[in-house]
């Protein structure tokens, strides 16, 4: 069972890599339109504070279970991001 911290920190890497990732492409295009990768980089904020709401929930019954779920979580939206922006 992950630990809360290393949880959040986890949340903190992926998602901040993701909104990395998203305005390195956009300076490496800049004759691209910035919307597409805006909208990215505001679904992993959103993505974020939704995960971080989640870890910071309080009476959970099973703790393993619930911080199970948060990490399937966080992997199926980092890999949706990261497809957005591999499509861009």
């Amino acid at each position: 069972m992950a630990s809360k911290r290393l949880l959040k920190r986890d949340v903190n890497y992926v998602m901040g890599d993701i909104i990395e990732a998203a305005y390195v492409h956009q300076l490496a295009n800049p004759k691209q339109d910035t919307k597409k990768t805006e909208e990215i980089v505001d679904e992993a904020i959103k993505g974020f504070d939704e995960l971080m709401a989640k870890i910071n929930q309080k009476k959970i019954e099973n703790k393993k279970q619930h911080f199970k779920a948060i990490e399937k979580d966080l992997e199926t939206k980092a890999q949706d991001l990261v497809a957005k922006i591999n499509s861009l």
